[in-house]
């Protein structure tokens, strides 16, 4: 089995102006997922609002600075994941595809990157 991520990437604005029934009908895609998924689900969570994030950088072998905020000025933010183990990247892919992201009305979807090392 091999280890993946789905990055559940989508506009910002969207999510922040989202009506409570879409915000139903996430959530319940999300239960949906997770009932398909089962065992396969080794972890996942939303991730706060990215105006409340640092960013960590280094440039040129200065020291590394801090600053607030989303590392990119993007309208696109990674919003939530998912930690899965599938036998390759199709089962990986079959699996995202079951997220209601990947059929919002609004610009939204999911990367699926394989995990290639773990600690």
């Amino acid at each position: 089995m091999v280890r993946f991520m789905l990055l559940i990437n989508g506009d910002r604005q969207a999510w922040a102006d989202m009506s409570p029934e879409e915000e139903a009908r996430i959530t319940e895609g999300h239960r949906a997922f997770l009932a398909v998924a089962g065992a396969a689900v080794l972890d996942g969570g939303e991730l706060d609002a990215p105006e409340r994030a640092a960013s960590v950088r280094s440039r040129h072998g200065v020291a590394p600075q801090v600053t607030e905020g989303p590392f990119t000025g993007s309208a696109e933010a990674v919003g939530g994941y998912y930690i899965l183990e599938a036998a390759d990247l199709d089962e990986a892919v079959r699996l995202a595809s079951l997220l209601p992201e990947t059929s919002a009305p609004y610009r939204a979807g999911v990367e699926v990157r394989q995990l290639l090392n773990g600690v």
